[in-house]
């Protein structure tokens, strides 16, 4: 069975239609580059998947969890690195690692939080409050709880944003260790050359629909977004 399958997931606001049935299945070790443009539904089906909203119509299921009717079950198999930080300003970088892994019954020693704000270049801010952060610093941050969290299914929407070349790096290196691991990873991105390096599998969102197709036919054509 697929880490991920989704069947035909529409969503509409206000009777406008975003996605018109979308179908994906997506295997241990395998990383999906989505991408499409502005507006064509691309944060909606994350945020489908991660089970922040419910789908008008059709299903999914992560780990063999209903998406819907199972939703906290399948909570426990997933994470999203989202485009906004998603982090409590007032806290500490390290007291936000914390209260996510408190959240789902996670419990580490602080040496290992501390492992993972080094792995990602922030451990000389540690007790620094998020709300003093860049952009960047506060992506990096999400990146260390999706390391601790340690999720079979990670979603990450535009992951390079805001990131300097050291953090590019990062987050490609932290992608071809979680596959490695055996976990399974959707990526919305807008940046072709970067996302081919770790992507097995791309597609494009375009009115409403997934159509899939090679890492050489998406870095090759001129017309991508049409």
């Amino acid at each position: 069975m697929p880490l991920l399958q989704v069947r035909g997931v529409a969503k509409h606001f206000q009777h406008a239609p975003v996605l018109r049935g979308v179908d994906l299945d997506l295997a241990a070790g395998e990383c999906f580059a989505l991408f499409g443009a502005n507006g064509a539904g691309k944060s909606t089906l994350l945020r489908v998947l991660a089970t922040l909203q419910r789908p008008n119509a059709g299903q999914f299921s992560i780990c063999g969890h209903d998406g819907v009717a199972q939703r906290d079950q399948a909570r426990q198999h997933v994470f999203a690195v989202a485009h906004g930080s998603h982090h409590y300003d007032e806290l500490s970088a390290l007291e936000n690692l914390q209260f996510a892994l408190g959240l789902r019954g996670i419990g580490l020693q602080a040496g290992a939080l501390e492992d993972a704000l080094a792995k990602v270049g922030l451990q000389a801010f540690a007790g620094a409050r998020v709300r003093v952060f860049s952009s960047g610093m506060k992506k990096r941050l999400a990146l260390a709880k999706a390391m601790l969290l340690n999720p079979s299914l990670l979603l990450l929407d535009e992951p390079y944003a805001a990131l300097d070349e050291i953090g590019v790096a990062l987050v490609n290196d932290f992608v071809r260790e979680r596959l490695a691991a055996g976990a399974a990873i959707l990526m919305v991105s807008h940046d072709r050359q970067l996302s081919a390096q770790v992507a097995s599998r791309v597609g494009v969102l375009r009115r409403g629909r997934l159509e899939e197709c090679s890492v050489e036919e998406l870095l090759e054509a001129e017309d991508w977004l049409q």
